[in-house]
């Protein structure tokens, strides 16, 4: 049975990610990845266009489904080898949050806590509301 899952990262790093058809979290870090499987969903949330002093977003960003193969690394500059995943991205326009966090199980006083974790579980139907939100 497929899970559903929020990432985190700023808009301008979605936009490679999509770009090249994979995710990345924390930084880069293996382990996280490690929990989500093939068909699995995710959606990036961006609090920020850029990752230091950007403009606020507070949207999602990007839908996809895992796609099957291993967690393995990239090369984004020297030195620099983050893991990542494959993901088949959907078609999405951004959604805003604060419109569905009344709706959101997460979504109480203090949402943006979870969001620090940069990979969290979510229940189908909190994905599914954020699909519809995203439905281009």
């Amino acid at each position: 049975m497929s899970r559903a899952w929020i990432a985190v990262a700023s808009a301008e790093h979605v936009r490679i990610g999509r770009e090249g058809g994979f995710m990345q979290v924390n930084h880069g870090k293996e382990a996280p990845l490690r929990r989500l499987q093939p068909g699995d969903r995710v959606a990036y949330y961006s609090p920020h266009e850029r990752i230091r002093n950007g403009a606020p977003v507070q949207a999602f960003t990007a839908l996809g489904i895992v796609a099957e193969g291993p967690v393995y690394q990239g090369s984004m500059s020297a030195g620099f080898q983050p893991f990542r995943r494959d993901v088949r991205w959907l078609p999405a326009r951004d959604a805003p949050i604060r419109p569905l966090l009344a709706q959101l199980s997460f979504g109480g006083p203090g949402w943006g806590a979870r969001f620090r974790y940069g990979l969290f579980e979510v229940t189908a139907a909190d994905m599914d509301l954020i699909a519809a939100a995203m439905a281009d």
